[in-house]
Order: C-alpha cells, then sequence, then structure tokens
C-alpha cells in the first residue's frame, strides 16, 4: 500500500468514544471510533463512528462532513430539525449547537477539520 494513502476500514477493534454523561439527553451515549487518519497537525480526522439510539447535545468548533451508511440522524437546533439517512452525506458547520438523536444504531463515515490552533 502507497505511504500516502489510508483506507477507511473497520478492521481492528473500535476505540471508546462515548458522549459525556452529561451531554447526554437520553439513551446510553455509547459510541465507538474507527479512526482511520489524522494529519500531522492533528486537526483533520477521517474514519467510521458508530453511536447506539439516544439523544446528544453538540456544540460544533469544528467542521464535519458526514456520510451515513446505517441508521437515521435528527439534528435540531433553535431554527428547527433536519433528518438524514443511509445514503445521505452532509456538513455540520462550526458554531451548530444543539442535538444529534441517533435513531436506531448509527453508523458514519467522518472528515472532521479542528479549528487551527
Amino acid at each position: 500500500m502507497p505511504a500516502h494513502v489510508h483506507p477507511l476500514s473497520r478492521a481492528g477493534a473500535p476505540d471508546p468514544a462515548d458522549a459525556a454523561p452529561e451531554r447526554v439527553l437520553a439513551g446510553s451515549g455509547v459510541a465507538r471510533v474507527w479512526n482511520a487518519f489524522s494529519d500531522a497537525a492533528g486537526r483533520f480526522h477521517c474514519g467510521h463512528w458508530q453511536a447506539e439510539p439516544g439523544v446528544v447535545a453538540v456544540n460544533y468548533s469544528e467542521d464535519e462532513l458526514c456520510l451515513l451508511i446505517e441508521g437515521r440522524v435528527r439534528l435540531t437546533d433553535a431554527a428547527g430539525s433536519v433528518e438524514f439517512g443511509p445514503g445521505d452525506a452532509f456538513v455540520i458547520a462550526a458554531g451548530f449547537r444543539g442535538s444529534w438523536e441517533s435513531i436506531g444504531r448509527v453508523t458514519k463515515i467522518y472528515a472532521i477539520l479542528e479549528p487551527a490552533g
């Protein structure tokens, strides 16, 4: 495999990515992540994320591209809500503050860009 090519795979054991208890609004907050790539600066990350059903309070300081593979997601803020399902791709821009509801088990491919330090 070329040194600069990184497959986004769920091979191997995932790392826990559970929501902090104070952010869990409903459900267990249980999640796991298979991070496949992080850049040298630690700002860009890609991989798979999976969560069990529930609602979590979120406050995005990063930009995130999501591609849903399994389950449904409802994002809600003061302006309203929107739902996405398998095959849908969307971006959550930095500044989004509201809730992420995993409707059923949710699996997504993500690409996250953290703000400059």
